[in-house]
């Protein structure tokens, strides 16, 4: 993935690189001026994706797109939240306020990663699937129904309707249950959204997956996020990201 930073500030645009790296996204090239870019566009073919601050020492960034057809998808990172409406008319992805939130430029870069064509993987079928398919009828997609877990010698069928939340904490992936326990699963918060029925649960953050059922209550957070409440979850604060609660008012129909 060929990643470019144009940023007129270069410890912010050194911050970036290296939070970008933590992702796996090495940014080598770094610009620092609308000048500096036009000739460097002028010179290099179009990169993958753009991190792009707004406002740049010899003007906006904007005064790029009017010179040069940009066709490399762009994540905008500004101080200044009255420039959205106009960003998001080009060809942008998100749009980050600094300082910038490491979980939020991870959902960004992963918003940019879904639009990427996918390859076409080959697809396991059960044998009534196959005899459904005969028919001239269509193979549903089946959701993980329960959970075995090794306790000590023993194993443990969790059923998924007893579970109010799958959350990651210390590189472990663990299923909060109503009765008010934690398992660890040998598993990881992108499989299990792929597991689970998305009409039950919905992944509300990079560390939480909720079930609807267990949904408590929900609050007005910070910085137009918002807070769940759940049953029994009471370790850490359920808050679903500023990228995903209009996806998450949806999904709540």
């Amino acid at each position: 993935m060929n990643v470019i930073i144009i940023e007129d500030e270069k410890p912010a645009a050194r911050l970036l690189q290296r939070k970008l790296q933590k992702l796996g996204i090495e940014a080598t090239t770094m610009l620092h001026s609308v000048e500096e870019s036009l000739e460097w566009f002028g010179q290099n073919p179009q990169p993958d994706l753009i991190f792009l601050d707004i406002q740049l020492s010899d003007g906006l960034s904007f005064e790029i797109f009017e010179t040069t057809p940009i066709t490399s998808a762009v994540i905008f990172t500004t101080a200044y939240d009255e420039y959205a409406l106009r960003a998001f008319k080009l060809n942008s992805i998100d749009y980050l306020l600094k300082p910038i939130d490491e979980d939020d430029l991870e959902i960004a870069v992963n918003k940019y990663k879904e639009r990427l064509p996918k390859q076409q993987e080959p697809v396991s079928l059960d044998f009534d699937q196959i005899k459904r398919m005969l028919a001239g009828g269509t193979a549903e997609k089946v959701y993980k129904k329960r959970f075995t877990i090794k306790m000590g010698q023993h194993l443990k069928m969790v059923n998924v309707e007893d579970i109010e939340c799958f959350y990651s904490e210390n590189k472990g992936t663990y299923a909060h249950t109503t009765d008010n326990r934690d398992y660890l699963l040998e598993t990881t918060l992108e499989q299990l959204e792929a597991e689970l029925d998305p009409k039950q649960f919905y992944r509300v953050s990079r560390k939480f997956i909720v079930s609807v059922t267990a949904i408590k209550d929900i609050l007005v957070y910070t910085n137009t996020r918002l807070k769940l409440v759940l049953p029994t979850y009471k370790d850490d604060e359920v808050i679903v990201s500023r990228e995903r609660v209009n996806d998450f008012k949806d999904w709540l129909g």
